[in-house]
């Protein structure tokens, strides 16, 4: 009885589909300029970056070895399952907010809660790693021209000299102003520089595929299955960001169709990137020689005789790292909008600029607190909180396929995912596999930031709830 109670409480009212529908009709809805082009390049944007650019060497060297390209086709077919999840859902609710809407109609408010602020977390310590990480590169370059900069603002306090992370707060503040202005400049953008990090790594394929020695792939799985998995994990980073494509529904022209293409598709180009620059680069280079060097990609055209190929992977890096912190501000600013069109947060982020119709304050927000965490804070100590917070999010997005199957099974579906409850099952138990991999350290940071967001709730939330206010 107590538990019936509990699950009857308003709580865990679930929000209709059609009632989202209907929050985007009337004249606070975002302006729909996207088409299925844009989005699968905003999903390579997202996906296509440090993952090639770094994350390639680290797991190739310690630990899966030349069966990179199976770690990758592991995490891959995780985050394809999750994918198709998303997919379904964007197509029938096409509303900002991603993850946190489908929770809403599916599981009820306080899962639109949990996972709305789970994804607050994971958006902003990305927002703030790869603003970091674009720093570095950056610096690295003007070094190379002969340019030496204060160490006082290229760091953070806490490391020699630093004070604050310059470069790092003044690509959030360009990117943020980008965003304000407009999502299709912003799409505009991300094009060119998309096309950029492409060309880059289309011209690695071709520059190394000549040069593959196969006694390289020799042992296949050095350090075993053990190996290839834990490698799965540590790339699966790299794939993060597929999920910010459903952030953009409200602004897609033709949400039902376009929106899986976008999710499926960019997924499916930037799964075989990885798996082709894999195989090339344990190829070219011995695995061991990998644990010398934070640029792999570069290390390896150097090796083979491409000297100048330092100067041109860093172009392409600088690039993919950009796209990838556009796609990240953009889904983060979308997440508030849509959390503070429910009342869950104050009202105020829902408003739209009166010219360029996009979510300023929420954009100015979250420009504003990335920007201080980049600039101020060293982020290597909560990294894996991006990762914890995805896989979280997949979870609940599976098991919402599965309630609301059972509980609307006459709600319109566009897209559906095969093989249900088989597939959204499969995910959720290879999800929590992931996650159980993390540091210890990680699930405590992560359950202190899901205490918190708990306690904004009850003390904001709950009160000020469209739709408790509604009932």
């Amino acid at each position: 009885m107590r538990l019936a109670a509990i699950w009857k409480s308003p709580i865990f009212r679930k929000k209709p589909v059609k009632e989202l529908l209907d929050s985007v009709s009337h004249e606070g809805g975002l302006s729909k300029v996207l088409g299925p082009v844009d989005l699968i390049l905003l999903g390579i944007g997202a996906i296509v970056g440090t993952g090639i650019f770094v994350i390639t060497g680290v797991a190739a060297a310690y630990y899966s070895g030349p069966a990179l390209l199976i770690s990758f086709v592991i995490a891959g077919a995780v985050c394809t399952v999750a994918a198709l999840c998303y997919a379904e859902f964007a197509a029938m609710v096409p509303v900002a907010g991603s993850a946190s809407r489908y929770g809403y109609a599916a599981l009820g408010e306080i899962w639109a809660w949990i996972i709305g602020w789970d994804l607050i977390l994971e958006y902003s310590v990305a927002i703030a790693a790869v603003a970091i990480g674009w720093s570095g590169y950056v610096v690295d370059i003007i070094h190379e021209a002969g340019i030496i900069l204060p160490a006082a603002f290229i760091h953070p306090p806490g490391v020699p000299g630093g004070m604050i992370t310059l470069p790092a707060v003044l690509i959030i503040a360009g990117i943020t102003a980008l965003l304000i202005r407009g999502v299709k400049e912003s799409v505009r953008f991300n094009m060119v520089i998309v096309t950029i990090k492409l060309a880059v790594i289309v011209l690695f394929l071709i520059l190394g595929i000549t040069h593959i020695n196969p006694a390289n792939w020799h042992p296949f799985m050095p350090y075993g299955w053990h190996g290839v998995l834990t490698g799965a994990a540590i790339v699966f980073f790299a794939y993060i960001g597929f999920d910010a494509v459903s952030t953009a529904a409200e602004e897609v022209r033709r949400p039902q169709s376009d929106l899986p293409v976008g999710i499926v598709g960019s997924l499916a180009v930037s799964t075989v990137l990885y798996i082709a620059v894999s195989a090339v680069l344990t190829g070219v280079v011995s695995l061991l020689a990998f644990k010398n060097t934070d640029a792999p990609v570069a290390f390896a055209l150097e090796s083979i005789g491409y000297t100048w190929g330092s100067a041109v992977v860093a172009a392409g890096a600088i690039c993919g790292i950009t796209s990838v912190l556009l796609v990240l501000l953009f889904g983060q600013t979308r997440i508030f909008f849509a959390m503070a069109r429910d009342g869950l947060l104050p009202g105020f982020f829902s408003t739209l600029h009166p010219v360029f119709r996009t979510p300023a304050t929420a954009t100015l927000l979250v420009g504003a607190v990335t920007a201080v965490i980049a600039g101020l804070l060293p982020l290597e100590a909560v990294a894996e909180l991006v990762t914890i917070g995805t896989l979280a999010a997949f979870i609940i997005v599976s098991a919402g396929i599965i309630v609301l199957r059972r509980t609307q099974p006459g709600i319109t579906r566009p897209f559906r995912v095969p093989f249900v409850p088989f597939l959204p099952v499969l995910c959720m138990l290879s999800c929590a596999y992931l996650i159980s991999a993390l540091p210890t350290i990680t699930h405590l940071r992560f359950v202190v930031w899901l205490v918190l967001g708990l306690v904004l709730y009850a003390a904001y939330g709950r009160a000020h709830s469209t739709l408790q206010r509604m009932a």
